[in-house]
């Protein structure tokens, strides 16, 4: 439809945000409101509080210092005045006249200067005088006021926004077409969908300023809950449609057991049983599974993994493992050897990786091609075109939310053949809110308990000034027998151009804590239950660069961890180096393993019983919990310590207590998603997590348990053609025409119909 304000050059500017239609346009919510109904006035403002001002411009300038320019602005209220100072805002030189009236919003703050207040790099907006019609003045004062976030330079800035969304609304009215039943609304007390749009956009006089911000209004949970009920509608939809393609009935027979039974190099969990009866419920089943399986680190999915792919080989089908990186495949190569070695029977196993020799890869093509391979592990490798499968029956993929592949597993199999059933593992445990929107068409299951054996992992904090002692205590336990790693943030020289950098990108910006005098390194004989108790006294380092793997390598093997055998490990090594490296440190040939984040996932040691990060400061709270969960793979008492810099933000502190504090891979990573937020908690655009313009995960967990619920209850309610429960036919026609139309065209999550 036509859109009064919008010609073909906005359209084309509007286009570059993702706004193409004019419910596009109408789904661009203000990211925050100002109460215009009441401003506060200069002499209620207090320091340290967020607040919005209407004043009258009194002055404006300029100002050259030697480090960057400051743009100054004076306002005034009677005999009160505010300052607002932007750095480095040439821009707005020329923008603001004596007399105009302006509205800002920011921090307050006390002013060195002077007895009045100031706002540093407040947000701004000239209101309209008497020069402007009267539908602008109408929506710029006296109201509850909408801010948005610009679609184009000042062109596309808030004012023209809030015109041309209110010009459409009225054009609109009466006309928004309602997407959900009257009955479901009702039911759960939502308003309809025009009249949220409208008071979301133009809050009614009265409206709870605190819920507006908070997103929490009766608009604002109905337009939140259509977003969230569609994303679990599609995803209700793909799963019921799964279920009615054609997969592999496999049969779970007493040859199968006894199969299974033969490998297992220990009694299994609870949870891995029941995990495994999960899986093989879903393999059982004529209709393709898909299944996520989730668990903290060292919870045994891997034993799971190979016990399922044990059922599809006994079953007369091959069995594919799928990770991401070429020292996790073989990782998993040979864990998986060692173990059917204890079987009577011969399972024929393939390593497929991208470095492999050519001639290698043709053979071991031809050996998949062929059927005589049974059991195959690899990389990205294995859905390469020349890959042919003879008879695949199950694919388990590692750590998928590191590589969007999902949709490509049509590659992995012969036209005409049956699908094959698909496991997802991941040792990052997923809040429930991710996993309903990111896994959301999956069926999961959970390993929440660990191995016997395993014994918990002692976790501190460590200054950096300290690292003598650090030293020290890798040495002591490495004369007991036992091996270490010493995990460094980038491989040598600067962080970039370096992918396995995965930083937390915290502004460095705390003010570094008056350190302690230094305490004297630890005395020859101490025991290493006393270096550690050291340890974990708290400090501040001295202020240092980034240290990389290569450099430390080199100093550490030369100097104070001189005489024991140190090894490298990193991303730019060859595979076969790798393999090499790492085959080295499970015999027990290397003591130290000096490494970037390569190891962060699935390297399986038992005798590794100290994980030292150096900068952990600048690690995620995921990665740290991932790279010290390679110890406390045994018996043996384990440590991790967190080797810290003096300049940690407050989000890093809060990331390294919550290490210190727990090792629930559950519970961090609920703090984990509320500290990033869902877009960076894998990354967005790689997991394939939907780009929500109204919801957010963390903040509507509630919500989206609902929308859920709700969908599963309407997806019912069509299969048991249940009309009456959940709207007239009309109704709910229109909601699978928006599915159709409007998700799949976002997101192409389904095909509705």
């Amino acid at each position: 439809m036509y859109v009064r304000g919008v010609g073909p050059r906005v359209a084309e500017m509007l286009a570059a945000k993702g706004i193409l239609t004019a419910e596009d346009l109408l789904y661009h919510l203000p990211f925050r409101y100002e109460d215009r109904q009441n401003p506060r006035s200069l002499d209620e403002l207090k320091p340290g509080e967020m607040a919005s001002v209407i004043a009258e411009v009194r002055g404006a300038a300029l100002l050259r210092t030697k480090r960057m320019p400051l743009f100054e602005l004076t306002l005034g209220q009677g005999r009160l005045a505010l300052k607002c100072i932007w750095f480095n805002a040439t821009y707005l030189d020329g923008k603001f006249h004596a007399g105009q009236t302006v509205a800002v919003y920011g921090r307050v703050e006390p002013s060195r200067s002077t007895s009045n207040l100031k706002m540093i790099q407040p947000q701004w907006e000239l209101l309209p005088d008497a020069s402007d019609d009267a539908e602008t003045r109408l929506l710029e004062v006296g109201r509850i006021t909408p801010v948005y976030e610009s679609l184009g330079g000042s062109r596309l800035a808030s004012r023209w926004q809030r015109k041309v969304i209110f010009n459409l609304l009225e054009c609109l009215r009466g006309a928004v077409p309602e997407c959900l039943p009257r009955s479901m609304l009702e039911r759960l007390g939502l308003p309809a969908r025009e009249q949220s749009l409208r008071e979301v956009h133009f809050p009614p006089e009265g409206t709870s300023a605190p819920e507006l911000q908070a997103r929490g209004t009766a608009a604002h949970r109905r337009l939140i809950f259509e977003e969230l009920f569609f994303l679990e509608l599609g995803l209700e939809l793909k799963r019921r449609r799964m279920r009615e393609r054609v997969g592999i009935a496999f049969a779970a027979t007493d040859k199968v057991r006894e199969a299974i039974r033969e490998v297992l190099p220990f009694h299994p969990t609870a949870a891995q049983k029941r995990a495994l009866g999960e899986i093989v419920g879903d393999m059982r089943q004529p209709s393709p599974m898909r299944r996520l399986l989730q668990g903290d680190v060292g919870s045994g999915k891997t034993i799971v993994a190979l016990q399922a792919m044990l059922v599809a080989m006994e079953n007369g089908y091959q069995a594919a493992l799928m990770a991401p990186t070429e020292i996790l495949a073989t990782q998993h190569y040979l864990a998986a050897r060692k173990l059917l070695e204890r079987s009577s029977r011969h399972y024929r196993l393939v390593l497929l990786t991208g470095s492999l020799d050519e001639d290698r890869k043709r053979v071991n093509r031809r050996l998949i091609n062929s059927g005589e391979a049974q059991l195959i592990i690899g990389t990205h490798a294995l859905i390469e075109e020349k890959v042919e499968f003879d008879r695949l029956g199950l694919i388990v993929v590692d750590e998928q939310h590191r590589f969007g592949v999902m949709q490509r597993f049509r590659l992995m199999k012969k036209p005409n053949q049956a699908e094959p059933d698909v496991l997802v593992m991941t040792a990052t445990p997923i809040p429930r809110t991710l996993a309903l929107s990111l896994y959301g068409d999956l069926d999961v299951s959970v390993l929440d308990e660990l191995p016997p054996g395993r014994t918990p992992i002692v976790t501190r904090r460590v200054p950096d000034e300290r690292a003598e002692e650090v030293w020290n205590f890798v040495r002591q336990r490495v004369g007991l027998g036992r091996q270490a790693y010493i995990v460094y943030p980038v491989i040598e020289g600067s962080k970039d151009d370096q992918p396995e950098l995965d930083f937390s990108h915290d502004e460095l910006d705390a003010e570094p804590p008056t350190a302690p005098a230094p305490r004297k390194a630890a005395r020859k004989g101490k025991t290493a239950d006393m270096l550690f108790k050291a340890l974990e006294e708290a400090g501040s380092g001295t202020k240092r660069g980034l240290k990389s793997a290569v450099e430390m390598y080199e100093k550490l093997r030369g100097g104070a961890l001189a005489g024991l055998r140190v090894g490298l490990l990193h991303g730019r090594l060859s595979a076969d180096d790798k393999e090499v490296i790492m085959r080295r440190f499970h015999r027990g040939e290397i003591d130290v393993l000096v490494a970037t984040t390569v190891i962060e996932v699935g390297v399986d040691v038992p005798n590794a019983t100290v994980m030292v990060v150096e900068h952990a400061e600048r690690f995620g709270l995921a990665q740290l919990h991932q790279l010290r969960g390679r110890v406390g793979r045994g018996a043996a008492k384990s440590y991790c310590l967190l080797v810290t810099g003096p300049r940690i933000s407050p989000v890093g502190e809060e990331r390294l207590n919550a290490m210190v504090r727990t090792q629930d891979g559950f519970e961090l990573a609920e703090l984990d998603l509320s500290i990033r937020g869902p877009g960076e908690f894998f990354g967005t655009r790689q997991a394939g997590l939907p780009d929500f313009r109204v919801a957010n995960l963390v903040r509507d967990r509630k919500l989206l348990e609902l929308a859920k619920q709700e969908a599963v209850r309407f997806a019912n309610a069509r299969v048991e053609k249940r009309i009456e429960a959940e709207g007239s036919e009309a109704e709910r026609a229109r909601v699978w025409t928006r599915l159709k139309e409007a998700w799949q065209r976002r997101y192409g999550l389904v095909e509705a119909g």
